[in-house]
């Protein structure tokens, strides 16, 4: 039998050309990068001729999407000699293209804070996570640092940890409460969510990181894992600091 992969191409091509008709150029661009990509990662370095014929695109489309690929740096050209006559030239996915294919990162999490688990009990899953609380005390403190000044007023220091934490996929903000006092951190989305419903070690520890990194009371009200719609956050300064 031949190679099913090969087999198939021409029609799952087909297919995804009628499903995407009426999609906009840029559109079919894109579909078409991603198969060039994949089908690089799974073949191996090819020609324009042949990667057009597996994926089921034009030679001069391919080369097209190959161009882009080569100078976003995703796509590398290599010379190949046979004997006598032109060279050839083939193409391949570059170390960089990896973050675009599919990862489970949170799988690893959670399998790995398991095996941590079996061997030490979530006693040993909790001192995981205050030495993760205390790396991301020093990265959030030193970026805290760096973009305000020592003597920030709690408002700023609350909206600038907003920013870190919505560039880290919580999709978090910062309101002030009417009485001009009272902060709120929200956090919409758990980009830990599957490690918070197994381990409420790793919320716990979120929630003393923001209290050690603002220098300021912080009170957890809803919580994401328990079923809320959002993390939310009241923070006020420390009765010292008033």
């Amino acid at each position: 039998m031949g190679d099913p992969d090969l087999r198939t191409a021409p029609e799952a091509a087909l297919r995804a050309r009628q499903a995407t008709a009426g999609r906009p150029a840029g559109a079919h661009a894109a579909d078409l990068r991603q198969a060039i990509l994949h089908d690089l990662r799974r073949k191996g370095p090819t020609g324009p001729g042949e990667l057009s014929r597996r994926v089921g695109a034009s030679r001069t489309g391919v080369l097209q999407q190959l161009r882009a690929l080569e100078v976003a740096g995703l796509v590398a050209r290599q010379t190949v000699r046979h004997g006598v006559g032109r060279p050839r030239h083939v193409f391949d996915v570059t170390a960089a293209a990896q973050g675009l294919f599919p990862s489970n990162y949170d799988g690893l999490a959670t399998d790995m804070l398991a095996a941590v688990a079996a061997v030490g009990g979530e006693a040993l899953v909790t001192e995981v996570f205050k030495a993760r609380r205390r790396v991301l005390r020093d990265r959030v403190g030193g970026r805290l640092a760096v973009r305000l000044p020592a003597d920030a007023p709690l408002v700023d220091r609350v909206r600038e940890l907003a920013v870190i934490q919505d560039e880290q996929g919580y999709l978090c903000h910062a309101t002030i409460e009417p009485d001009g006092a009272t902060f709120r951190l929200s956090e919409h989305n758990c980009a830990i969510y599957q490690v918070a419903l197994a381990h409420p070690s790793a919320c716990r520890a979120e929630e003393e990181l923001f209290r050690e990194v603002l220098h300021a009371d912080v009170v957890r009200e809803s919580h994401i894992a328990a079923g809320d719609r959002c993390c939310s956050y009241r923070i006020r300064a420390l009765a010292a600091d008033g």
